[in-house]
């Protein structure tokens, strides 16, 4: 089994910072892409950025220059820096991983945390 625990959500003036995590653990043999997703209230879940293992990084526009992420491969953890974040942030944030496990067969599993509350108001 494979776990996903994320961290790091609350309450953030507009203009402020917020830094999530998400570690993976469990029977990991290794893993790919990791990613943060987003999904407000009465909204669909929407990529918000993605890393590869080697450090490539792909952002939705709407946070490019804002959000920062990046990995600890070593601790199989993926962080979200939030900057000058706004009021169209607030979200419950998502933590993805696509993991193939150490089973003899080495399967592949795409895996999500539990979600974290972002909420951005003054």
């Amino acid at each position: 089994q494979v776990q996903l625990v994320e961290s790091g959500g609350g309450l953030v003036q507009p203009g402020g910072s917020l830094r999530l995590s998400c570690a993976a653990s469990g029977s990991i043999f290794s893993i790919n892409v990791m990613g943060w997703y987003r999904q407000a209230p009465g909204e669909q879940r929407e990529l918000v950025a993605a890393i590869t293992p080697g450090g490539s990084t792909n952002y939705a526009d709407s946070v490019k220059g804002r959000f920062t992420i990046s990995r600890d491969n070593a601790k199989n953890t993926v962080y979200l820096q939030m900057n000058s974040v706004k009021p169209e942030d607030t979200a419950a944030y998502y933590c993805n991983a696509e993991i193939t496990d150490d089973s003899p067969w080495h399967r592949y599993l795409e895996a999500w945390g539990q979600g974290t509350l972002v909420t951005v108001s003054s």
